[in-house]
């Protein structure tokens, strides 16, 4: 079965075609315009494509209802469109790029993968947020978790490089958006993302944890209106917020040349990068090995030294000269450090392609 990974982001669209072995048969991105890109630019680009039998979508939030991927019909996308106030940034533009499949590819089955599924067995304790019982009753709020697509990806393919089970495991996905998940068995156990994907660590654009007192601070003392505080959380907080840049490669640059923002930044950044690991590690009772995905965690040797540098205490070592030439899956693991230490390339397509499988017997 040839499918068709469709991955619709802030500012592209990336089109993946796998063969059955998931062997990368056509590849594409386009641009999004205004949240969405046209059916026409859709169809001229699978014109080129050798065939496609069914569609998976990355799809970020699927609530309580969707703990595995689903084919899409109607009822589906009533309900993914309720959770558009849940992950703002991300969720219009997945159903978006579902509607531009429906018009282009209409006999194609489609089938939603989510970023919160990996996450969805979580422990209560680690999904349960301390807040009165009546808006846990009324309300229902949890912490989902995200990237779990990627997570559970990572978790996999550290045990194929490993030859074994990778014991007590922490992925870090660092990109844009970056999240932990702490992972036994192939299970998610617990993760630094929650109710929305803000939670958690520092990252290119969105906050992160921000004490819930000082936004109510916000609102009552610097009269903040709600989508002011919204948008300068989610788009201009992080990194940008931080060194007036939201790319880390510009901001690892700038802290090495002395510059005091950025500096600034990437201190906070790696800070909480270490402090959740820890803490990932403690919901494990340990860490056997630890590895670094996403666009940041692949491409940063500087974040992945960083971070090391402050979690020798847990057994954490990465050798400098494997760190710096690390391309595509690697070892980083230094020669006296007992966990081991790991780069996997991100690749949600091989993931959502099996998922896809899975879901329609193919």
């Amino acid at each position: 079965m040839r499918v068709l990974v469709v991955n619709t982001g802030s500012a592209s669209v990336k089109l993946r075609l796998l063969d059955a072995d998931n062997e990368l048969l056509d590849q594409q991105d386009l641009t999004v315009t205004e949240g969405v890109v046209s059916t026409r630019e859709m169809a001229a680009a699978l014109a080129d494509f050798a065939g496609v039998d069914a569609v998976g979508h990355r799809v970020v939030h699927g609530g309580r209802d969707f703990t595995d991927p689903v084919r899409i019909d109607d009822r589906v996308l009533r309900r993914l469109r309720e959770f558009v106030d849940l992950a703002p940034l991300h969720q219009p533009k997945a159903l978006a790029g579902i509607s531009v499949l429906e018009r282009v590819l209409p006999d194609v089955p489609q089938v939603a993968c989510f970023d919160t599924m990996f996450h969805a067995g979580l422990p209560e304790e680690a999904a349960t947020y301390a807040i009165p019982q009546r808006w846990r009753e009324e309300y229902r709020p949890r912490r989902y978790g995200f990237h779990g697509i990627s997570h559970a990806y990572a978790a996999r393919r550290s045990a194929e490089l490993l030859g074994a089970d990778p014991g007590r495991l922490v992925v870090a996905h660092l990109g844009s958006g970056a999240s932990l998940a702490a992972v036994r068995g192939g299970r998610s156990v617990d993760t630094t993302m929650g109710f929305t994907p803000l939670e958690g660590l520092v990252m290119a654009t969105r906050s992160g944890d921000v004490d819930p007192g000082l936004l109510l601070w916000l609102l009552r003392n610097a009269h903040l209106e709600l989508e002011e505080l919204n948008d300068g959380l989610e788009k201009h907080s992080g990194l940008a917020g931080l060194a007036g840049t939201a790319d880390m490669r510009e901001v690892v640059e700038r802290a090495d040349s002395g510059d005091a923002d950025a500096g600034l930044g990437l201190a906070v950044y790696l800070h909480r990068l270490r402090a959740k690991t820890a803490a990932m590690a403690a919901a494990l009772g340990g860490l056997d090995t630890l590895v670094f995905t996403g666009g940041v965690g692949e491409h940063a040797p500087r974040v992945r030294s960083g971070a090391a540098e402050g979690l020798g205490f847990l057994g954490v070592g990465v050798d400098p000269e494997a760190n710096d030439g690390a391309g595509g899956d690697a070892e980083i693991t230094a020669a006296d450090a007992s966990v081991r230490t790991l780069v996997v390339t991100a690749r949600e397509d091989v993931q959502i392609a099996e998922d896809v499988r899975a879901v329609l017997g193919g």
